[in-house]
């Protein structure tokens, strides 16, 4: 049976950082801010609807993170995503134009101050699962990778040319998907100040979990661990019987909330002239100048007038 086509779910913050911290402070506003995050993501969307320009109309999203420090991760644990610095003037200017970017080609853009973009694509996915309908998710972030819980669905780090189907990511971590989140539970991630449980690496965890599905029924069985043939299986269980509770809290962290109340999926999305046209006035106000703009006139003459 052929699957519909998929909804297309971007995650932009992760594509903002990406341009912010690789391309160079060529591009200022006229207040002086650096524009360098402006440029890279917006050329990044440009690139990615011209490569959808294939279909009449898609379904898609993006959604933002805006929630550091007051996501309701951060009742579970002070510390979660503690080391990382709240934006400073500069780049909160530039998550703002990004964002004002997002909406001026008109594509639907999620966020809040609770929830995390992660867990607004997830809540999407769940929706179009729901009326049999795969998701792509347009990122670079493994944790997303939860949610490939079909054959047809896709994690698309579009900028990097690179697919992961579920079977790859199997492949890639050891563990199913759906027992992602668990993995995360004993690992750890250090990125997101998830603490895990100590001296539980990859290789081990992905061990565990093959043998035990979750982290409930491998909790059954720590008297068992000598049986996988694991070295030090008897350190090990005993390393985990003493930081149970942090793997428990660690998956809690990890997990993706896929129930945000109150969410629709948006209509199908087509690209207009008058939102390219919208574009090139934002980048002139903004003073970007140079390829950027030329690419969207390239784009802009290309599509019909509406």
């Amino acid at each position: 049976m052929t699957p519909h086509p998929p909804i297309y779910l971007i995650d932009a913050s992760i594509y903002i950082f990406r341009a912010y911290f690789s391309l160079p402070e060529r591009w200022h506003s006229p207040e002086g801010y650096p524009l360098n995050a402006v440029y890279g993501y917006t050329s990044f969307l440009l690139d990615l609807l011209q490569e959808l320009a294939h279909a009449a109309a898609i379904d898609c999203a993006a959604a933002f993170d805006e929630s550091l420090g007051s996501c309701y991760r951060n009742q579970l644990h002070a510390s979660y995503k503690s080391s990382r610095e709240l934006p400073d003037e500069a780049l909160a200017y530039q998550l703002e134009a990004c964002r004002r970017v997002t909406e001026i080609l008109e594509i639907p853009c999620y966020s809040s101050s609770k929830f995390e973009a992660d867990d607004y694509i997830a809540s999407l996915s769940r929706l179009a699962r729901g009326r049999a309908q795969p998701s792509c998710i347009v990122t670079r972030d493994k944790d997303l990778g939860q949610l490939l819980l079909t054959e047809h669905d896709v994690l698309w780090d579009y900028a990097a040319g690179s697919r992961f189907s579920r079977l790859e990511f199997e492949e890639k971590f050891g563990v199913k998907p759906e027992q992602f989140a668990d993995y995360l539970g004993l690992v750890g991630d250090a990125s997101d100040d998830i603490p895990g449980v100590p001296a539980i690496g990859a290789k081990t965890a992905a061990r565990l979990l093959q043998a035990y599905p979750n982290l409930e029924s491998l909790s059954y069985n720590f008297d068992q661990l000598t049986q996988l043939g694991l070295r030090g299986a008897a350190r090990i269980a005993s390393n985990l019987e003493a930081h149970w509770q942090q793997a428990l809290l660690s998956r809690s962290l990890a997990q993706l909330a896929d129930g945000i109340p109150g969410l629709e999926l948006p209509a199908s999305y087509r690209l207009r002239a008058t939102a390219l046209e919208a574009l090139l006035a934002y980048m002139q106000e903004i003073q970007i100048t140079g390829g950027l703009v030329a690419r969207c006139q390239n784009m802009l003459q290309r599509l019909p007038a509406n």
